[in-house]
């Protein structure tokens, strides 16, 4: 009865599955039936395609009595149910939860998805409330006793579903469209709230940008506010890296360079940060202002570590093997760590042998 916790029906456990597609959440609920099932849990194995459920569209003895389609699981409806509009084998399903019903086919499948996300089974499926209807085709697949739902594979912007049952599997590949403009509309709406109150939010949302290359005009805006937005803006080496990248991305690299310039010279600025902007440099194959920076850091910090290890690295990527080799024994006896140090000793043999180091 309705609202009794009981036992499923044919015990087939209800199961599901969720899994982000960056900020997009995609969930499926499913009823779970088994190959060993039914009355004395008899094997089914080679029974279940194009019989247990059959090719095609079917007469469910029940219902509308309409030939219908399978649904997809057991029991009550399996549930799609997506947070944002995505594109399901390349087309566009809107936002929302969803009844997921099957066409069966030796070669081809189709899956359909329903407004109806709130019937049992299909035996109550009407086309008319079709949302989407798209093709696929199965694969074989490793033996599951279980019908399993399952994201097989994962990336940034899309994903694979799998129906997977007995030996065969019925994929669905999902993919968000834009998805960084779902990432910069929620940045949006947090930083009115309290992450809008900590700069280091406005400077996280910012090195976003930059990372995804989206924005880029909101990023400087962004990366402005946590330099300078009153009460909340700090001047740090950070804050200020983060401006010079987004200038940088904009073109406009001389003001890129200014902005470093202060970063760079600030007294809170640390060997360590200003050593990293040096790597960032060589990185770049920028090696003579890399070279510079680390030249700037060990007049201004001394041997404080690892100011020996920038000069290494600057000379050696300019070519000056001797006095790379110079440094870099300088650097090993200053290592913070064994991992630092195993480094320098690398280093060492390396420009030992005049040969340089990697950047």
């Amino acid at each position: 009865m309705p609202g009794l916790t009981l036992p499923p029906s044919g015990s087939n456990q209800k199961a599901s599955v969720t899994q982000f597609i960056g900020p997009v959440h995609v969930t499926v609920d499913y009823s779970s039936p088994s190959v060993h099932g039914g009355p004395g849990g008899k094997d089914r194995r080679g029974e279940i395609w194009g019989k247990l459920v059959p090719y095609g569209l079917s007469d469910l003895g029940f219902g509308n009595r309409k030939p219908g389609p399978w649904r997809a699981g057991a029991n009550e409806n399996t549930v799609f149910a997506v947070s944002h509009d995505v594109k399901v084998q390349g087309q566009t399903l809107p936002a929302g939860r969803y009844g997921v019903h099957m066409i069966p086919d030796p070669k081809e499948w189709t899956v359909i998805f329903s407004k109806n996300a709130d019937v049992w089974g299909s035996f109550f499926y009407e086309e008319s409330e079709d949302a989407l209807r798209v093709k696929t085709t199965p694969k074989k697949h490793e033996y599951r006793e279980w019908l399993t739902y399952e994201f097989t594979e994962r990336r940034p912007a899309d994903a694979t579903l799998e129906l997977q049952w007995e030996d065969l599997a019925v994929p669905l590949s999902i993919k968000v469209d834009n998805i960084s403009d779902i990432y910069i509309s929620r940045l949006r709406n947090e930083l009115k709230n309290m992450p809008g109150f900590d700069y280091r939010d406005w400077d996280a949302a910012a090195q976003f940008c930059v990372t995804a290359n989206t924005h880029l005009d909101l990023a400087l805006d962004w990366a402005e506010k946590a330099i300078s937005m009153p009460g909340i803006g700090v001047t740090t080496f950070s804050t200020l890296s983060t401006k010079a990248l987004v200038l940088s991305k904009l073109g406009r690299d001389p003001d890129a360079k200014t902005v470093m310039q202060t970063a760079l010279r600030l007294p809170t600025t640390t060997p360590f940060e200003i050593h990293q902007y040096g790597r960032q440099l060589l990185t770049g194959k920028k090696t003579a202002e890399a070279l510079e920076v680390f030249q700037y850091n060990a007049q201004r910090n001394g041997d404080a570590w690892p100011t020996n290890v920038g000069l290494a690295r600057g000379y050696s990527a300019s070519g000056d093997l001797g006095k790379a080799l110079e440094y870099a024994k300088k650097a090993l006896p200053q290592a913070p760590d064994e991992l630092n140090r195993k480094s320098l000793q690398d280093m060492v043999d390396l420009l030992s042998k005049g040969q340089p180091v990697a950047n």
